[in-house]
């Protein structure tokens, strides 16, 4: 199937690894040009470089937390592409703890970078794309489901699924799409980090898996796949939806 991917353009927050890079990777390969963005500037740069740099990839050192950012990687994109046709919107994860135990500081720091700087960039993006094209926002299970000792995750996720869901309704009239991705436990760097920091890594990783459905923890480039897709002309009547990527493991419907 022709996703028509071909000659579109994309920005990519938090993109320069894991299921941002992922998701790069999955456009690229099928025509799209990107702009990368994050923090570390070796590190979009190299990520850049490894999809084909110039003509294919742009890497742009941002903090998504800055106001200046979305406007930034918007004028990337036009300027070094010539449009701007979609956005995949991915923030790293807030410190684990119960949100009890969280400070106010916590909380105030989780919602400037999380919860208000996706929201910023989702509504700059969309603006800038006056002929349609979608927005997908990385989050969590913890979207539909609190996960133990994730409480900054759970208070601010289900917000930003409202947030994608009231964006839907306001930008369908302009073709514009927003779809809220939720992955479950996927083997990116950081998963694999966490392994190895365990007494038996390959347990701790078995041990992970026990209830997915499909029997294993997903590799970043299904995750990439399904962005991609979402992200896709072909993906063109689903909007305002929240779409598990997680081999089954959430339990709810």
């Amino acid at each position: 199937m022709d996703l028509g991917l071909a000659d579109r353009v994309f920005v990519l927050t938090g993109a320069s690894k894991g299921l941002g890079f992922a998701t790069a990777q999955a456009l690229v390969a099928d025509g799209a040009r990107v702009v990368l963005s994050s923090r570390d500037p070796a590190n979009v740069d190299r990520a850049a470089a490894s999809l084909g740099g110039a003509g294919h990839a742009v890497g742009v050192a941002a903090d998504l937390a800055d106001p200046d950012t979305p406007g930034t990687l918007v004028r990337t994109a036009v300027d070094t592409f010539g449009r701007l046709d979609g956005a995949l919107i991915s923030v790293g994860g807030p410190p684990p703890g119960t949100a009890a135990a969280m400070t106010d500081q916590h909380w105030r720091d989780a919602f400037e970078t999380i919860f208000l700087g996706s929201v910023r960039a989702a509504r700059t993006f969309a603006a800038a794309m006056p002929d349609g094209g979608a927005v997908a926002l990385v989050l969590s299970r913890s979207t539909r489901a609190p996960l133990p000792g994730l409480g900054l995750s759970n208070g601010l996720r289900p917000g930003l699924a409202g947030v994608a869901k009231d964006m839907a309704d306001e930008y369908g009239p302009r073709n514009v799409r927003f779809v809220s991705l939720l992955p479950g436990r996927l083997l990116t760097d950081r998963t694999r980090e966490l392994f190895d920091a365990a007494d038996d890594p390959a347990a701790a990783a078995a041990h992970s898996a026990t209830d997915v459905p499909l029997g294993r923890l997903g590799d970043p480039e299904e995750f990439g796949r399904v962005a991609a897709f979402v992200l896709s002309p072909a993906a063109s009547y689903l909007t305002g939806i929240t779409l598990p990527v997680d081999g089954g493991a959430l339990r709810t419907l």
